[in-house]
C-alpha cells in the first residue's frame, strides 16, 4: 500500500519549509554531519538519522522553555 504521491518528510507548514531546512542545516554543522542541500546519499542513515533526533530534541527544548515562561 505505496502511495508515491505521499512523504513521510514533507513540512506542515509549507512557509516554514526554508526555516526547517535553515535549522536543519544549522543543526548539521553542530554535530558535525556534512549535509548539504542536495544529494546526501554518501551519509548513513546514522548520521541522517542523528540529525533529526537532534533537531527534535532542540525543537523540544524550546517548546519546555516557552512553557516555562523563559
Amino acid at each position: 500500500m505505496s502511495d508515491t504521491n505521499t512523504s513521510s518528510n514533507r513540512v506542515a507548514v509549507p512557509e516554514a519549509k526554508e526555516a526547517m531546512d535553515k535549522f536543519k542545516m544549522e543543526v548539521a554543522n553542530e554535530i558535525g554531519v556534512p549535509l548539504t542541500n542536495g544529494y546526501n546519499g554518501n551519509l548513513t542513515s546514522y548520521q541522517n538519522g542523528s540529525v533529526g533526533g537532534y533537531m527534535v530534541k532542540k525543537m523540544i527544548e524550546q517548546q519546555e522553555k516557552q512553557m516555562a515562561g523563559k
